[in-house]
């Protein structure tokens, strides 16, 4: 075998000699039409180019309560009643505020007159529409510490509030009184929000264990059990009602449907997977209450991904590549949520593609190599036909749902801690120092 060799005498040759050949080659045909990159546009990229869509909005509907999740049809108002630009007009003290090993979790409720509170540790505090104490209740267990545990959450039904704590306690409460009525004990954390449906009660507790319990009198009904988990956020969803299933959600991304009386499973699911390229997390536990809407129920989860499920068989419809750091919101043929981004995104309800995206603050110092923790953003909820998002950067904010403008903002002292919740035309948000305050 011969092997040639070519000087660098030789390359100016060589190179006239290929430079002959390609002047022998007929011009490259270049068809028309637009030119597309072969890989998927960016979240951004597919933002800039969908932009806003029209949106039916329901009505606004002068609500009288908000009585626990709204993740069950039955007990959401789409869109409360609320003037355009509320501002605060007053604040009350519920206790104990977020401290470094305790926080509020617990959203407030509003029924029967009153609105009802969870402080840090376990104090149940009811007060007025014009912000006066009615009552409070401690339900620290007395071989427990006030610091030994924190989180919980809250629902109304009857005349009833029941309230979960982080104690591992399931109490019922009168109330107009704030009497205990009974109390039980969950064998596990109980920081998760409770929901109650034609006389049975609905849990999580220690993110794993699905609870179902006669709410008359405390008694067990049921239980199914979900898949352990260690990388959980504090505060588990509350389960919701979709026909005649009960449907729960736990830590490890997984969803649960069984028949509402007999407890039987009828299907099971998961939130599964994140975000590529960029994750600010790779916790995937549900992070707010499934939501169920007509014949759908959508989830999102803390790693980069909101799921659509058919609520009678489990089949999942769509997947997005997007976050949710807390309960979405479906308002006309749109699902708002706040992704794992700091992003508050319009997602089109038949399929998951973005419509839009609005930034939110992000990190609270913003340094390069120095970037710390960043600002948690509470909601959204649509009401006073806006999307309306409390954050811990000490603001209320609403926006535009057509095109997710910014049209107004309200300051929330000591920061939300909780999303916000709307009753009698007055918007409620929880403070991290403790403080309920009311906008109208």
């Amino acid at each position: 075998m011969v092997t040639r060799i070519i000087s660098r005498a030789g390359w100016p040759v060589a190179a006239l000699a290929l430079t002959a050949l390609t002047a022998c080659e007929p011009p490259e045909a270049i068809l028309p039409g637009e030119r597309e990159d072969i890989r998927p546009a960016s979240d951004l990229e597919t933002v800039e180019k969908s932009g806003s869509q029209p949106i039916s909005l329901p009505a606004q509907k002068a609500n009288a309560s908000w009585p626990q999740s709204p993740g069950t049809a039955a007990y959401r108002t789409t869109n409360a009643a609320l003037r355009a630009t509320p501002q605060r007009i007053w604040s009350a003290s519920i206790g104990q505020g977020d401290s470094r090993k305790q926080r509020i979790t617990a959203e407030p409720v509003v029924a029967g007159g009153l609105i009802y509170t969870l402080d840090a540790g376990a104090t149940v505090s009811a007060v007025t529409p014009q912000g006066q104490l009615a009552w409070d209740t401690d339900l620290i267990p007395p071989s427990d510490g006030d610091a030994d545990a924190t989180g919980g959450g809250m629902a109304y039904s009857d005349g009833v509030l029941y309230v979960s704590s982080g104690f591992g306690r399931l109490t019922a409460l009168d109330a107009k009184t704030g009497a205990v009525r009974w109390q039980k004990r969950l064998e596990a954390t109980g920081s998760g929000a409770p929901m109650v449906n034609d006389g049975l009660l609905y849990l999580v507790a220690g993110d794993e264990t699905g609870w179902t319990i006669n709410a008359k009198d405390g008694k067990i009904a049921w239980q199914i059990e979900g898949t352990p988990s260690v990388g959980n956020v504090l505060g588990a969803p509350a389960p919701v009602i979709a026909s005649d299933l009960a449907v729960f959600a736990f830590g490890s991304g997984d969803v649960a449907a069984t028949f509402r009386r007999g407890g039987i499973r009828r299907w099971n699911a998961s939130v599964a997977g994140g975000r590529r390229g960029r994750a600010a997390a790779q916790i995937v536990d549900v992070t707010g209450s499934p939501m169920v809407v007509g014949d759908t129920i959508f989830i999102g989860n803390h790693s980069g991904r909101t799921v659509a499920f058919d609520a009678a068989t489990g089949e999942r419809r769509w997947t997005a590549d997007e976050g949710a750091v807390d309960t979405v919101w479906p308002a006309g043929n749109s699902i708002f949520l706040i992704s794992d981004r700091s992003q508050l995104v319009r997602l089109n309800a038949a399929d998951g593609s973005v419509i839009w995206a609005q930034d939110l603050p992000s990190f609270v110092k913003d340094k390069r190599g120095r970037r710390g923790p960043i600002f948690a953003h509470y909601g959204p909820i649509l009401t006073g036909g806006r999307i309306v998002i409390a954050s811990n950067d000490g603001y209320l904010r609403f926006f535009n749902p057509v095109n997710g403008a910014l049209v107004h903002q309200v300051e929330v002292p000591g920061g939300a801690t909780t999303a916000p919740v709307v009753a009698g035309q007055t918007l409620y948000v929880v403070s991290s120092k403790g403080d309920l305050h009311a906008f109208r």
